[in-house]
């Protein structure tokens, strides 16, 4: 699948072999995007080869969210849910914070960067509109030349292209924090609640001159997504909004404003003039929430993450097992309280199935469904977006390792009461997200279980007993 592996534990290391690499290798953090993409052909060297992967998930420091001068900085191995889950980013980058809530599902959450989103930079990624609302800016370090900074907006040159040289790696991202003054929204447009790829993204930074709803805006952001070859500021809505207070006719036009500047195109989830006016039609919900105070509406406060007591921050303390080029070819890894070599080279679901443990399914091999939904170091991740090595010296849990002896988890006996094994194919998948869940929640609701069950797919269509076995256990406990 892609010819070496590399898992460097310092940042001179990692830069000393993207220099030695150059573009036949990639850094990866979650690697949700990029091992797809790798599988299907879709990134390549100059010869048409796969890429080697540099692991960053082994460099200390790497995952900090910071508050200095008032800037906030990201590192370059921050997740969506260390996002969803940090007080400073509620309070002051809520629209980012939204954002990446509606990424995918809590197991991809788990492992995406923020970082990676930018860097791969299609327009429909999510967090990618408010961070341009927010005036966000990326600093890049060589080992050659070191370190350079520039504007998002910059570093978005083309459909999925980046101002980034062969050596370089993305380790800051930051942008100033919003004041007391200041309140953004967020808003996605997609096919279904979660798991779904944007149709249009709408995110606005709105600062008034005063603290009260009816003061007049000093500053405007707007930025879109999906409707361009890069995501997209909307500037003549932006001026047009600055010295007026959010009133209905005033964000009516500014929402035309904002559908005027798109060159959205047609494909398969939307044509281009639905996308238009789905751009006025988000932005003029957006605007209106915050001219009413209610840009927050329906946020969780306390989100369902699957990471149990992890605190869901990368790296682990044990290094990879490498060997003299710094190349891994299999990962020893604690499978269920065991060692198990893993076989490398392939993804984390192949190589647990190859060695034996069947009950990790491949439903889909592209995150969609969470068949494959094991605990890595704690977290629930989705094995198939995970490179096998990356589990050299660290702690898998599949399915298979629940039970105790010959007493069930009470997940699994509560299904088997409920009547909600189905066909049993996505179960385990079900059976880990639900136990992670019940360590999270003792008692869940139904709304939780929903929640954790986002990035889980039943193709029998039979959801609600599921739900009532996850209750049931919760009460049983």
């Amino acid at each position: 699948m892609y010819p070496f592996y590399e898992s460097p534990t310092t940042l001179d290391e990692a830069l000393a072999r993207k220099a030695h690499h150059g573009a036949a290798a990639r850094f990866v953090a979650g690697a949700t995007d990029l091992l797809l993409e790798v599988e299907r052909g879709g990134r390549t060297t100059a010869d048409g080869a796969a890429p080697g992967l540099i692991d960053l998930t082994r460099v200390p420091g790497l995952a900090a969210i910071t508050a200095r001068d008032g800037w906030i900085h990201m590192g370059p191995l921050v997740t969506h849910n260390q996002v969803v889950e940090n007080a400073l980013l509620v309070e002051h980058a809520f629209p980012l914070v939204r954002a990446c809530w509606e990424v995918g599902a809590p197991q991809i959450r788990n492992r995406a960067t923020v970082a990676g989103n930018i860097i791969t930079a299609s327009p429909a990624n999510d967090t990618i509109p408010p961070l341009l609302a927010l005036d966000a800016q990326i600093t890049l370090r060589s080992q050659a030349r070191g370190a350079r900074t520039l504007p998002l907006h910059a570093f978005l040159t083309g459909f999925r292209r980046v101002e980034m040289a062969d050596d370089e790696m993305m380790v800051d991202i930051a942008f100033p924090a919003l004041g007391p003054l200041a309140t953004g929204a967020f808003i996605k447009l997609g096919l279904r609640k979660a798991q779904a790829i944007s149709i249009v993204t709408v995110a606005v930074v709105i600062e008034r001159t005063a603290a009260t709803l009816g003061a007049p805006v000093a500053r405007a952001s707007i930025a879109l997504g999906c409707v361009a070859p890069t995501v997209m500021r909307a500037p003549a809505a932006e001026a047009w909004l600055v010295g007026k207070a959010l009133d209905k006719a005033t964000i009516a036009e500014a929402a035309r404003l904002a559908a005027a500047a798109t060159a959205p195109i047609d494909d398969i989830r939307a044509g281009a003039e639905y996308r238009r006016a789905m751009v006025e039609l988000l932005t003029t919900r957006a605007l209106a929430q915050i001219a009413a105070g209610d840009a927050r509406a329906g946020w969780p406060t306390d989100a369902v993450l699957l990471w149990g007591d992890s605190g869901g921050a990368w790296p682990v303390t044990q290094g990879a097992q490498t060997g003299p080029d710094g190349t891994q070819n299999e990962a020893t890894a604690t499978v269920n309280g065991a060692p198990v070599a893993l076989e490398g080279h392939q993804t984390l679901l192949d190589s647990l199935r190859a060695a034996g443990y069947a009950g990790v399914k491949e439903g889909c091999a592209e995150g969609e469904c969470g068949a494959c939904t094991v605990f890595l170091d704690g977290m629930a991740v989705m094995a198939c977006m995970v490179p096998a090595e990356r589990a050299a010296g660290s702690t898998v849990v599949t399915v298979e390792g629940l039970a105790q002896d010959d007493t069930l988890h009470p997940v699994q006996a509560a299904l088997a009461e409920a009547g909600g094994v189905q066909c049993g194919y996505c179960t385990p998948g079900f059976v880990m997200s639900a136990a992670k869940l019940l360590e999270e929640r003792p008692h869940p609701t139904r709304a939780e279980a929903q929640e954790a069950f986002a990035g889980n797919f039943c193709r029998c269509t039979g959801y609600r007993k599921i739900i009532d076995a996850v209750v049931l256990a919760g009460e049983k406990s």
